[in-house]
Protein backbone atom coordinates (compact mmCIF):
# COMPACT_ATOMS: atom_id res chain seq x y z
CA UNK A 1 0.00 0.00 0.00
CA UNK A 2 1.15 3.42 -0.62
CA UNK A 3 1.56 5.84 2.34
CA UNK A 4 -1.37 8.14 3.14
CA UNK A 5 -1.07 11.54 1.69
CA UNK A 6 0.23 13.97 3.67
CA UNK A 7 -2.41 17.13 4.01
CA UNK A 8 -1.88 20.17 2.97
CA UNK A 9 -0.65 22.70 5.97
CA UNK A 10 -1.87 25.96 6.47
CA UNK A 11 0.43 28.99 5.58
CA UNK A 12 2.95 30.10 8.37
CA UNK A 13 2.07 33.62 8.19
CA UNK A 14 -1.98 33.70 7.57
CA UNK A 15 -3.27 37.00 6.01
CA UNK A 16 -5.42 39.07 7.66
CA UNK A 17 -6.45 41.25 4.72
CA UNK A 18 -5.35 40.65 1.20
CA UNK A 19 -1.82 41.49 1.01
CA UNK A 20 -1.00 41.91 4.86
CA UNK A 21 0.16 39.13 7.11
CA UNK A 22 -0.26 37.98 10.58
CA UNK A 23 3.27 38.65 11.59
CA UNK A 24 6.49 40.88 10.32
CA UNK A 25 9.24 40.16 8.55
CA UNK A 26 10.94 40.10 11.58
CA UNK A 27 9.00 37.50 13.23
CA UNK A 28 8.68 34.88 10.34
CA UNK A 29 12.85 35.92 10.07
CA UNK A 30 12.88 34.30 13.90
CA UNK A 31 9.84 31.43 12.86
CA UNK A 32 11.59 30.04 10.11
CA UNK A 33 14.84 29.73 11.28
CA UNK A 34 16.75 31.53 9.27
CA UNK A 35 19.31 33.36 11.83
CA UNK A 36 20.27 29.76 12.84
CA UNK A 37 21.38 28.93 9.12
CA UNK A 38 23.27 32.13 9.31
CA UNK A 39 24.72 31.07 12.16
CA UNK A 40 25.74 27.71 11.09
CA UNK A 41 27.33 29.24 7.81
CA UNK A 42 29.03 32.06 9.38
CA UNK A 43 26.39 35.03 9.03
CA UNK A 44 25.79 34.49 5.85
CA UNK A 45 23.52 32.28 3.57
CA UNK A 46 25.69 29.33 1.57
CA UNK A 47 26.24 29.87 -2.08
CA UNK A 48 27.43 27.31 -4.46
CA UNK A 49 30.46 27.84 -6.80
CA UNK A 50 29.31 28.33 -10.60
CA UNK A 51 29.51 26.33 -13.00
CA UNK A 52 32.22 26.21 -15.03
CA UNK A 53 31.58 27.83 -18.71
CA UNK A 54 31.32 25.12 -21.58
CA UNK A 55 33.46 25.33 -24.13
CA UNK A 56 30.67 25.24 -26.62
CA UNK A 57 29.06 28.23 -27.38
CA UNK A 58 25.76 28.92 -26.06
CA UNK A 59 22.85 29.09 -28.48
CA UNK A 60 21.52 32.23 -29.93
CA UNK A 61 17.59 32.55 -28.78
CA UNK A 62 15.79 34.09 -31.96
CA UNK A 63 14.60 37.92 -31.38
CA UNK A 64 11.18 38.03 -29.53
CA UNK A 65 10.33 40.63 -31.98
CA UNK A 66 10.36 40.43 -36.20
CA UNK A 67 10.28 43.17 -38.29
CA UNK A 68 7.16 44.05 -39.95
CA UNK A 69 8.23 44.17 -43.27
CA UNK A 70 9.61 41.45 -45.30
CA UNK A 71 13.18 42.28 -45.77
CA UNK A 72 13.78 41.46 -49.64
CA UNK A 73 16.84 39.64 -50.68
CA UNK A 74 17.83 39.68 -54.52
CA UNK A 75 17.27 36.70 -56.58
CA UNK A 76 20.87 34.89 -57.94
CA UNK A 77 20.73 35.08 -61.57
CA UNK A 78 22.41 32.01 -62.42
CA UNK A 79 21.57 32.67 -66.15
CA UNK A 80 24.44 32.32 -68.71
CA UNK A 81 24.52 35.09 -71.62
CA UNK A 82 24.23 33.00 -75.07
CA UNK A 83 25.97 34.75 -78.28
CA UNK A 84 23.19 36.20 -80.63
CA UNK A 85 22.42 33.92 -83.48
CA UNK A 86 23.06 35.49 -86.90
CA UNK A 87 20.52 35.27 -89.46
CA UNK A 88 21.71 32.85 -92.38
CA UNK A 89 20.85 35.34 -94.98
CA UNK A 90 22.75 37.95 -93.45
CA UNK A 91 26.17 37.72 -94.20
CA UNK A 92 29.04 40.31 -94.13
CA UNK A 93 29.01 42.24 -97.28
CA UNK A 94 24.95 42.38 -97.20
CA UNK A 95 22.75 44.67 -98.33
CA UNK A 96 20.64 45.48 -95.50
CA UNK A 97 17.24 47.75 -95.69
CA UNK A 98 16.42 49.63 -92.33
CA UNK A 99 13.06 49.60 -91.14
CA UNK A 100 12.99 51.71 -87.93
CA UNK A 101 14.89 54.75 -86.34
CA UNK A 102 16.45 57.88 -88.18
CA UNK A 103 17.12 56.21 -90.94
CA UNK A 104 14.15 54.00 -91.85
CA UNK A 105 13.98 52.91 -95.29
CA UNK A 106 17.30 53.33 -96.49
CA UNK A 107 20.07 50.36 -98.15
CA UNK A 108 23.29 50.39 -95.96
CA UNK A 109 25.88 47.39 -96.06
CA UNK A 110 26.49 44.93 -93.29
CA UNK A 111 30.24 44.87 -92.02
CA UNK A 112 30.46 42.73 -89.02
CA UNK A 113 28.44 41.26 -85.62
CA UNK A 114 29.79 42.65 -82.64
CA UNK A 115 29.93 41.25 -79.19
CA UNK A 116 26.76 42.10 -78.23
CA UNK A 117 25.09 40.98 -80.84
CA UNK A 118 24.32 44.19 -82.74
CA UNK A 119 24.95 44.69 -86.39
CA UNK A 120 27.66 47.10 -88.17
CA UNK A 121 26.56 48.88 -90.80
CA UNK A 122 27.26 51.97 -93.20
CA UNK A 123 25.48 53.82 -95.65
CA UNK A 124 27.89 54.66 -97.11
CA UNK A 125 27.70 57.95 -95.63
CA UNK A 126 29.11 59.73 -98.55
CA UNK A 127 26.49 58.26 -100.62
CA UNK A 128 23.22 57.86 -98.67
CA UNK A 129 23.87 59.73 -95.68
CA UNK A 130 24.01 56.69 -92.88
CA UNK A 131 27.18 56.75 -90.89
CA UNK A 132 28.73 54.07 -89.37
CA UNK A 133 26.24 52.62 -86.40
CA UNK A 134 24.80 49.49 -84.62
CA UNK A 135 21.54 47.84 -85.50
CA UNK A 136 19.67 45.14 -84.55
CA UNK A 137 18.75 42.46 -86.79
CA UNK A 138 14.76 42.23 -85.60
CA UNK A 139 14.77 45.66 -87.49
CA UNK A 140 16.30 44.45 -90.88
CA UNK A 141 15.14 42.72 -94.10
CA UNK A 142 18.73 40.96 -95.90
CA UNK A 143 18.53 41.29 -99.47
CA UNK A 144 19.91 39.02 -101.85
CA UNK A 145 22.66 42.01 -103.37
CA UNK A 146 25.98 41.87 -101.62
CA UNK A 147 28.98 44.30 -101.89
CA UNK A 148 32.90 43.24 -101.81
CA UNK A 149 34.13 43.91 -98.28
CA UNK A 150 37.28 42.08 -98.82
CA UNK A 151 39.54 45.67 -98.55
CA UNK A 152 37.54 47.34 -95.43
CA UNK A 153 38.82 47.24 -92.26
CA UNK A 154 36.39 47.05 -89.62
CA UNK A 155 38.58 45.57 -86.75
CA UNK A 156 38.81 48.98 -84.96
CA UNK A 157 35.04 49.04 -84.06
CA UNK A 158 33.23 47.65 -80.85
CA UNK A 159 30.85 48.40 -78.81
CA UNK A 160 32.82 50.63 -76.83
CA UNK A 161 33.45 53.09 -80.00
CA UNK A 162 29.70 53.90 -79.80
CA UNK A 163 29.12 54.37 -75.88
CA UNK A 164 28.41 57.77 -74.95
CA UNK A 165 29.75 60.09 -72.14
CA UNK A 166 27.29 60.82 -69.24
CA UNK A 167 26.29 64.16 -68.78
CA UNK A 168 26.36 66.08 -65.48
CA UNK A 169 23.05 67.43 -64.59
CA UNK A 170 23.46 70.51 -62.57
CA UNK A 171 20.26 71.86 -60.23
CA UNK A 172 18.67 75.00 -61.81
CA UNK A 173 18.57 78.36 -59.63
CA UNK A 174 14.93 79.83 -59.67
CA UNK A 175 15.97 81.82 -62.69
CA UNK A 176 17.39 79.66 -64.59
CA UNK A 177 14.05 77.52 -64.70
CA UNK A 178 12.59 79.50 -66.66
CA UNK A 179 14.70 80.58 -69.35
CA UNK A 180 14.63 78.46 -72.52
CA UNK A 181 16.55 75.68 -73.08
CA UNK A 182 18.98 75.40 -75.72
CA UNK A 183 19.80 72.45 -77.49
CA UNK A 184 23.92 71.50 -76.86
CA UNK A 185 24.82 70.35 -80.23
CA UNK A 186 28.27 68.68 -79.51
CA UNK A 187 30.57 68.37 -82.93
CA UNK A 188 31.69 65.20 -83.80
CA UNK A 189 35.08 64.45 -82.46
CA UNK A 190 37.17 64.67 -85.93
CA UNK A 191 38.49 61.29 -85.08
CA UNK A 192 35.46 59.38 -85.80
CA UNK A 193 35.31 61.73 -89.06
CA UNK A 194 38.44 60.71 -90.21
CA UNK A 195 37.51 56.43 -89.45
CA UNK A 196 34.23 57.64 -91.18
CA UNK A 197 36.54 58.94 -94.37
CA UNK A 198 38.51 55.79 -94.31
CA UNK A 199 36.20 52.77 -94.63
CA UNK A 200 33.89 55.07 -97.00
CA UNK A 201 37.10 55.15 -99.25
CA UNK A 202 37.73 51.97 -99.08
CA UNK A 203 33.99 50.60 -99.93
CA UNK A 204 32.82 53.11 -102.66
CA UNK A 205 35.86 51.31 -104.22
CA UNK A 206 33.99 47.84 -104.27
CA UNK A 207 30.47 49.64 -105.05
CA UNK A 208 31.41 51.81 -108.41
CA UNK A 209 33.14 48.54 -109.87
CA UNK A 210 29.25 47.09 -109.58
CA UNK A 211 26.82 48.68 -112.60
CA UNK A 212 23.98 50.75 -110.58
CA UNK A 213 25.06 49.76 -106.85
CA UNK A 214 25.63 53.31 -105.99
CA UNK A 215 22.36 54.58 -107.58
CA UNK A 216 20.65 51.45 -105.20
CA UNK A 217 22.22 51.81 -102.65
CA UNK A 218 21.03 56.36 -102.88
CA UNK A 219 17.34 55.07 -103.33
CA UNK A 220 14.96 54.98 -100.57
CA UNK A 221 12.91 51.63 -100.10
CA UNK A 222 9.11 52.33 -99.52
CA UNK A 223 5.91 50.49 -100.38
CA UNK A 224 3.38 51.60 -102.82
CA UNK A 225 -0.29 50.86 -103.43
CA UNK A 226 -0.79 47.56 -104.41
CA UNK A 227 2.63 46.24 -103.34
CA UNK A 228 2.21 43.20 -100.51
CA UNK A 229 5.07 42.84 -98.49
CA UNK A 230 5.46 38.78 -98.28
CA UNK A 231 5.38 38.38 -102.11
CA UNK A 232 8.26 40.84 -102.66
CA UNK A 233 12.08 39.11 -103.11
CA UNK A 234 14.39 41.31 -101.86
Amino acid sequence: MSPPKKERTASRNPSLVRGIGKFSRSNMYHKRGIWAIKAKHGGSFPRHEPKPASAAPAAVKPPKFYPADDVKTPIPNRRKPKPTKLRASITPGTVLILLAGRFMGKRVVFLKQLPSGLLLVTGPFKINGVPLRRVNQAYVIATSTKVDISGVNADKFDDKYFTKEKKKTTKKGEGEFFETDKEDTKALPQEKKDDQKAVDSQLIKAIEAVEDLKVYLGARFSLRSGMKPHELKF
